[in-house]
Formats: structure tokens, C-alpha cells, sequence
């Protein structure tokens, strides 16, 4: 297959996407090591960085990620405040990979397999690994509430969400009227829900449903003072805070609950708690009881010390 040059490519460069090696690396040594990090998240960001203020000879970088652009989540809520644009808060990991000297291939891992040391992916042939590292963040929970998945926008991962929510913001500038649904509990779905500019004139103020733990309402992992003053922001911004049933279904604009009511709306973003990717209970590596690889205090598995994880999480 050709490439946009006209030279042979290993990628697929149909629909202006391209899968498979995207940039390989330039080795002048023999290499002695195979270090691969599996997602474009913060820590690998500042791997990459180092690799490229300090190249480690004999050790090839390869980066396996799903997507070229990743975002910076630190700088999501302004991006979300309309603080920042699109490309202001995304990093152009091509550009990163290629100052570290770094292979990288744009693909999904949907696998691993620790006994061949091998990364499973969902297009390219298995990669394999003298040392490992995952930072694929996490993923919605969305699974367990029929229709969740098909009639809301979820949050995470953060790196689909900015294209939905641009998308989202298009339809609504064109809305007389806006019934929007946050659901989650906590801080995610709090600032969500005092976006301002999400606003279009005449439009009905934002529906915000908390899923689990009703009692405690908003942040409710934050002290009881915290949580009284949001309760009061959110009554000054005229945001109606629903609590006290669980989300068990979702219809087309309609969330229904436990307790039979049902909630409508046009628009819906889904921002309760995320879990682990499935197919890290595939690995056979130990696990926490919320799914994610278990590590110890260097932030490597318990059960491989060649593979390591970013510690957004030990549940």
C-alpha cells in the first residue's frame, strides 16, 4: 500500500486514518531491549520526553495507542469552559514519538500475553516486550444500565469525549429549547453541569441526576462543608439536582429509575465512576477488586515485575 508521498506504507491510509506504524524508529545500535508502552496517557507523555532529552542506546521505544492526539485532562475543565480550544489541550503524539526516537504504531491492545511477552492488538501482529507499561486510563461503566452506552454521551475516555461534546455544542446553538441530563455524583458531573455556554436561548436549565449514593448528593467523596456550597451554587444557577433513585435504564430521551420515574431530556452525559478494560482480566496478571492490574509501590505488577501500570487508580 502507498502512502500519501507515494512510497510503500504499512499503513492503512483509507478515510484519512492510518493504522498500523505510523513512524518507526531510527536505531544506530544494536537493540538490546524492547520497552513498550501500551496508551498515550501523562506518564508515557513524560516518558517520551525524557527518551528525547536523554536516548538511551540498545533500548527501542515503541508507543501503541489508539489515537495521535491525546488530551491533557488537567486542562479539561477550561476546555470544557471554553478557557481553551481543541488543539490547546491536546498533545500531538506523533510529533512527541518522533523527538524521542520512539516507533509508533496506532492501534488498539485488546490483549496480552505475559508468557510470549507479547502485546495483543486489534489490527498489528503482537508486539513483544522486554519491559512493559500500560496507561490506558479507563472506561465507562455504562455496561450495566441498558441503553446507557446507545442513547448518552459518556466521558470517559476523555479522548472521544471532546468530539462529542463539540458536536453536542452544535446542536444545542441550534435549539430553541435544551433539556440536558448530567448523570454522576461527583466532580466530573458537577462541572459539567455548570457549564454556562452550553446554554442556547430559552432553553430549560441542566437535569442533574446523581446514580449512587443519593443520600450524600454532589462530591460526595468531598467534605460536608463542600458539598453545602455547591448544593447552593447549583440552586443559584437554577440547576435541578435529582437524587434519591438509581438510574436502571436508559430510553431514548428518557433516563428511567428505580422508583419508576422517568427523567427527560434531549441531550445526556454519562459521568459516573469508570472502571478498568476488560480485557485486562484476560492477562492473568492479579488484579484489584476494581479490575485494574495490581501493583506495588514502584508502580509495578505484583505478579510481573516487567510490567508496569500508571497508578491512576488501586481499586
Amino acid at each position: 500500500m502507498l502512502g500519501p508521498d507515494g512510497r510503500p506504507s504499512r499503513c492503512d491510509w483509507s478515510g484519512g486514518r492510518c493504522w498500523g506504524i505510523v513512524a518507526e524508529m531510527q536505531q544506530r545500535v544494536a537493540i538490546a531491549q524492547d520497552l513498550v508502552l501500551v496508551g498515550g496517557g501523562h506518564a508515557h507523555v513524560h516518558v517520551l520526553k525524557s527518551f528525547g532529552m536523554r536516548p538511551m542506546p540498545g533500548a527501542r521505544v515503541t508507543l501503541v495507542t489508539r489515537d495521535v492526539e491525546t488530551p491533557y485532562s488537567g486542562m479539561l475543565p477550561g476546555y470544557v469552559a471554553g478557557h481553551y480550544s481543541f488543539e490547546e489541550c491536546h498533545i500531538d503524539l506523533g510529533r512527541l514519538a518522533r523527538f524521542a526516537g520512539a516507533r509508533l504504531i496506532r492501534d488498539e491492545a485488546i490483549g496480552l500475553d505475559p508468557t510470549e511477552r507479547s502485546v495483543l492488538c486489534r489490527r498489528h501482529p503482537p508486539i513483544r516486550y522486554d519491559i512493559l507499561s500500560i496507561d490506558i486510563g479507563s472506561t465507562p461503566r455504562s455496561d450495566n444500565v441498558p441503553g446507557a452506552a446507545e442513547h448518552t454521551i459518556a466521558v470517559k475516555p476523555i479522548d472521544h469525549f471532546a468530539a462529542e461534546w463539540e458536536a453536542l455544542l452544535a446542536r444545542a446553538g441550534k435549539m430553541p429549547r435544551l433539556r440536558l441530563a448530567v448523570v454522576g455524583g461527583g466532580a466530573g458531573g458537577v462541572e459539567l453541569a455548570l457549564r454556562r455556554s452550553i446554554d442556547s436561548p430559552g432553553c430549560e436549565r441542566v437535569r442533574w441526576k446523581s446514580p449512587s449514593s443519593p443520600a450524600k448528593g454532589c462530591c460526595r467523596r468531598t467534605t460536608a462543608g463542600v458539598r453545602r456550597l455547591f448544593a447552593r451554587i447549583l440552586a443559584e444557577r437554577r440547576i435541578t439536582v435529582l437524587t434519591g433513585s438509581e438510574i436502571v435504564r436508559v430510553e431514548p430521551g428518557s433516563l428511567v429509575c428505580a422508583n419508576g420515574r422517568r427523567i427527560e431530556f434531549d441531550e445526556a452525559l454519562w459521568v459516573t465512576e469508570a472502571g478498568a478494560a476488560p480485557w485486562l482480566a484476560e492477562t492473568g496478571l492479579p488484579l484489584t477488586p476494581g479490575g485494574f492490574i495490581a501493583i506495588d509501590e514502584t508502580l509495578r505488577s505484583t505478579g510481573d515485575p516487567k510490567i508496569s501500570r500508571r497508578a491512576t487508580s488501586r481499586r
